[in-house]
């Protein structure tokens, strides 16, 4: 197999190949590397890529076959980390170039379980500044850039993570997702991005700041990939506020499951932000039409999201302030949403209110397995398409476009973008599943079923 096919290549069949010594660590890394170097000036993808730490661990890696048997599930490949997630002594700005000396001497838990799944580090991906926006054009930093266009944003928070898996400039990446900032930029790059259940995934050792908004999670080539990369990262860690039990069985033999028919609703619009784009509407029907063809029940209803908008954006917003950067040093946009920050008291009524709201929209799942909807409400917009408005046009963008997203984050429910075909300028179209609660298992079996159905792992940017 030769090096650009190696480079789009799933990550279970890389860590198979490494297994089975056809493959060593240290070729993969520099394959990865050359094309981090050569690709990312135009890409914008890595904020930080850790070339010298990578080679000196794919090398330490390459040795260790020649003397272990049993090795962790994905040694040796290749991965990428959100620039908003602490390893331990490689700069974490955050997306706020003040922060470009700030080097941490911990790495978060979820750094910690992915470095013990024998995964190598390229370095830091490209986010929005505190993950606040969904495209990732940070003052200070290159725009990260769509591959499939790069007039086109590859979207936000994560947005450099799924453009490195589109590109081929990492095997897999770890994103987050605190209102859409996963399944976002998958959607907009073309690769699978599942946003798991509150307390899936430990926030160790730190802690959180969002009541359990924001949760980290795999963006990748494949579903079975994105699965097992889940089950690797999931878990308890001591001290967590709140996590699940591992599931039974694991996430990556859910991709292998045999559905009975499920009872799917969906939508194409968003109250009350109305109707999505023809291209992201038709993705989500095309979806609905083939999960029909394979036997499950649809009906078209979905939830009213309106009460949950103004609490969520309450508790949303509060990150800004927790994050502690001094006003002056922040874009415009996180400067006013800083300056909209209420008291203590009106906080804590926000998050009562959402978590009440919450309630009535998980009841909704009582007698639905999945709710498909689009992932954003239109197509990727172009890079600085919005710099020129003020910061309350700005926001009012932002809110109606992500609108389908904040849902999951605000209830806890598990949700995974799954790619589903091109728009008319090229761009991938995706739908949104979001499963019940904890149910990250139906989900991923739904996602394999409609991925064996309607494959998309031929598809490569014509970087």
């Amino acid at each position: 197999m030769d090096n650009n096919n190696l480079a789009f290549t799933p990550a279970l069949e890389l860590a198979q190949l490494i297994r089975l010594r056809e493959l060593s660590p240290l070729d993969l890394v520099e394959i990865y590397l050359e094309r981090i170097q050569r690709l990312n000036p135009q890409l914008g993808s890595y904020f930080t890529v850790t070339a010298d730490l990578a080679v000196a661990d794919a090398k330490i890696k390459t040795e260790l076959l020649t003397t272990i048997s049993e090795l962790p599930p994905f040694f040796g490949v290749p991965i990428s980390i959100k620039d908003l997630n602490a390893v331990a002594d490689v700069t974490l700005t955050y997306g706020n170039s003040a922060l470009l000396n700030n080097i941490p001497n911990y790495d978060d838990g979820v750094v910690t379980k992915i470095k013990q799944a024998g995964f190598i580090i390229l370095g830091k991906t490209a986010t929005s500044e505190l993950g606040s926006y969904p495209y990732s054009e940070p003052a200070g930093f290159p725009p990260a850039r769509n591959p499939w266009n790069l007039e086109y944003t590859p979207g936000g928070s994560s947005g450099g993570a799924a453009a490195s898996v589109a590109a081929g400039l990492c095997a897999i990446a770890q994103g987050s997702d605190g209102g859409g900032s996963i399944r976002g930029p998958a959607a907009c790059c073309g690769v699978v991005g599942i946003k798991p259940a509150k307390g899936r995934v430990t926030k160790a050792p730190v802690g959180e700041n969002l009541a359990g908004l924001a949760v980290d999670g795999p963006i990748a080539r494949t579903v079975a990939d994105a699965a097992a990369m889940l089950d690797v990262i999931s878990g308890y860690v001591p001290g967590d506020p709140y996590w699940l039990p591992d599931p039974q069985p694991s996430f990556l033999d859910a991709t292998k499951v045999k559905l009975d028919s499920l009872k799917i609703a969906f939508s194409t619009s968003i109250i009350p932000f109305g109707e999505a784009d023809p291209n992201c509407k038709q993705g989500v029907l095309t979806t609905i039409n083939l999960l029909a063809q394979l036997g499950h029940k649809i009906t078209e209803k979905c939830p009213d999201f309106s009460s949950l908008i103004e609490p969520f954006k309450s508790v949303w917003q509060s990150g800004i302030a927790a994050a502690g950067i001094p006003s002056a040093a922040l874009q415009p946009l996180n400067r006013w949403l800083l300056g909209k920050n209420g008291s203590l008291v009106e906080y804590l009524q926000a998050l009562k209110q959402m978590q009440m709201v919450s309630r009535q929209i998980v009841a909704f799942f009582d007698s639905v397995d999945i709710l498909v909807l689009p992932v954003y409400l239109h197509s990727p917009i172009r890079i600085g398409e919005w710099a020129d408005l003020t910061v309350e046009e700005t926001f009012a963008k932002i809110a109606h476009w992500v609108a389908p997203c904040p849902v999951a984050n605000a209830t806890g429910l598990p949700a995974i973008a799954l790619p589903v075909g091109f728009d008319t300028n090229g761009l991938p179209i995706s739908v949104q599943l979001i499963g019940k609660p904890a149910a990250e298992s139906t989900l991923i079996s739904l996602a394999a079923q409609l991925e064996t159905a309607n494959p998309w792992i031929q598809h490569r940017p014509a970087l």
